[in-house]
């Protein structure tokens, strides 16, 4: 666990100063107040510095890390993890995983990597007040699908118009679904739908009503 005592002239700027050398965030922390400050004497003799050690007890770097870690091992899988925190987003990107191993944590359509991602946002957030997002990619895979889920988007879309009729896409997850809707949002003459109860919920898209009578 990192800690650090650090002196200033009042106790928030101790906390400031040890916070930016922990490199932590405040809710990550245990604060303890050593010493209060004074005055002192005419305000000259005796004054006291504030005195505050602060320990990082919930680092979600640290413990979605070692988490991590922990499950790669019990798959068999050799990965370098790195971390990226903006905001209450933690990134998280695979790499260096061996193209016989990326199957393993990728799985069927990527439920794999959806699973990991979902057991390492309970292990992060478990006892913490503010949410922490968590993103798990590996070798980029979740961007590669992303542009994949484009180009069948926008390629069924072209077939709903030219048959006139609904086109259900393969099941997906809620991830993957906001992608296809996204893509079709602003085609004025497609509208998108999903149906069905998870996991085997999908997206339907089909032309709309006014545009339909019209043609």
């Amino acid at each position: 666990m990192k800690s650090v005592v650090k002196v200033s002239k009042t106790v928030e700027g101790a906390i400031k100063e040890a916070l930016e050398e922990l490199d932590a965030r405040r809710e990550d922390t245990t604060i303890e107040v050593i010493t209060e400050p004074s005055k002192g004497f005419l305000g000259l003799i005796g004054a006291k510095d504030a005195k505050v050690k602060v320990d990082v007890t919930n680092d979600p770097v640290d413990i979605s890390n070692e988490f991590l870690k922990k499950v790669l091992s019990k798959i068999g899988v050799e990965a370098d993890i790195d971390i990226t925190r903006k905001k209450n987003t933690l990134n998280i990107d695979l790499q260096g995983v061996d193209s016989s191993d990326m199957g393993i944590i990728i799985g069927k359509r990527g439920n794999t990597l959806d699973s990991i991602q979902y057991l390492t946002s309970l292990a992060v957030n478990r006892d913490r007040e503010k949410y922490i997002r968590i993103v798990l990619d590996a070798e980029n895979y979740r961007q590669k699908r992303e542009q994949t889920l484009i180009r069948l988007a926008k390629k069924m879309a072209a077939k709903a118009k030219s048959t006139k009729r609904k086109i259900k896409l393969e099941p997906m997850n809620p991830y993957e679904r906001r992608i296809i809707h996204s893509t079709l949002q602003k085609d004025r003459a497609i509208e998108t739908h999903s149906e069905g109860e998870e996991p085997y919920r999908k997206v339907v898209i089909e032309l709309k009503r006014s545009f339909n009578k019209t043609q």
